[in-house]
């Protein structure tokens, strides 16, 4: 017969005949809890503890992440969480998984503490990657902004499985964690004739839709995803603006359109090489299904920039130019969301650099007004 005592109010006590102690709690409104230990004092101690926060209603049952791996757990967000998102998130958080399961996927859930992912975020930072710089041709180290995005999914993974799995998690181990500073952003502007060289290459390219692309993406600030997936019904050239749909933020907007741009979606519309039923408006071949997805250009664009001595020009410049070139015309920040799609005033900071400079030219028209009075004469 196993010895069993009394240890506390609700708890019981019990020496299994493999001479470990377990400690068993019965408290109506709550799940029975359970643990065994090697020595007593232990399975006193945690019983203690167990029943006073029952009593204070903060009890959480931390057997099921003590026995989760974050591998499995990695396992379960990405068949169940990650195929809600868009099918770009959905690629890229596949890449982001990699080496989150290779330095945790051994770890418990419970196991994983903030001194843990911070050790992580440090070695990640100091990784290089087989990108080499431009100015040294040497390895570079992992871009912070890269490291931010994992520990987002790290971080959305466990508030998925307190909040939702109901894993026994007392906090989420990267909400207390310094994130890598990711700096001011890119600021890449087009300079002297780079835009009148890209623009004679594009137009001259094989495939007219690289040209309408590249006019569209530096009139309106589009993104490249939102300019490839626009469909037919979402082009009004006649009142000049576009519904875009599907945005980085999931927020539609309507974009409106300048002369140029509209002529370049016109241009795109009458396309006389549109495949019968196929409803985008930049398409590509088909696949091996047969059916068409949206125009890739970015081997094109590559190649294109790469002839012109522009290797440090990315296609997502472009939306910066424009988004500057808004700015520079006394838009107004609401006015520039609205069009771009910034969702936030704390998105445009770095564009107000320009109005700076604007107000410097309105600054030196206020004093020679005041030099020219009556008064000073």
């Amino acid at each position: 017969m196993p010895y069993v005592q009394r240890g506390t109010e609700l708890a019981t006590i019990v020496q299994t005949p493999s001479k470990t102690w377990k400690a068993v709690i019965r408290k109506q409104g709550w799940p029975t809890a359970a643990k065994t230990f090697r020595i007593k004092r232990d399975a006193e101690d945690w019983a203690r503890r167990t029943e006073d926060e029952m009593v204070r209603g903060v009890y959480i049952d931390r057997a099921t992440s003590g026995r989760l791996t974050f591998g499995k757990a990695l396992d379960r967000y990405l068949s169940e969480v990650t195929p809600t998102k868009r099918a770009t998130s959905q690629k890229a958080e596949k890449v982001k998984a990699i080496p989150l399961r290779t330095f945790f996927g051994a770890y418990s859930l419970a196991a994983i503490s903030s001194e843990l992912v911070a050790r992580y975020r440090d070695e990640r930072l100091a990784t290089l990657t087989k990108r080499k710089s431009k100015a040294t041709g040497k390895a570079q180290t992992l871009s912070p902004s890269t490291v931010r995005l994992e520990l987002a999914l790290l971080g959305h993974l466990f508030t998925t499985a307190i909040r939702e799995w109901r894993i026994g998690l007392a906090q989420n181990p990267v909400a207390n964690i310094r994130k890598p500073a990711t700096g001011d952003g890119r600021n890449r502007r087009l300079h002297s004739d780079e835009e009148d060289l890209l623009r004679k290459a594009v137009e001259g390219y094989s495939n007219p839709m690289l040209g309408w692309i590249f006019t569209i993406a530096l009139e309106t600030g589009m993104r490249s995803s939102e300019i490839t997936g626009l469909r037919l019904r979402q082009v009004d050239v006649g009142r000049r603006v576009v519904r875009v749909d599907v945005t980085k933020n999931d927020s539609a907007r309507t974009v409106p359109l300048t002369r140029r741009a509209a002529e370049a979606f016109g241009a795109a519309l009458a396309n006389p090489v549109r495949p019968k039923g196929c409803d985008l408006v930049f398409f590509g071949e088909p696949g091996k299904d047969g059916s068409r997805r949206p125009y890739t250009f970015t081997k094109a664009w590559n190649d294109i920039k790469e002839s012109l001595g522009m290797s440090d020009l990315r296609f997502h410049d472009l939306r910066h130019e424009a988004v500057s070139r808004l700015v520079e015309a006394g838009f107004s920040d609401q006015e520039v969301s609205a069009i771009s799609g910034h969702k936030s005033m704390q998105m445009l900071k770095r564009y107000t650099h320009l109005r700076a400079e604007d107000l410097v030219d309105r600054l030196d028209s206020i004093g020679a007004k005041k030099k020219g009075s009556p008064a000073e004469q």
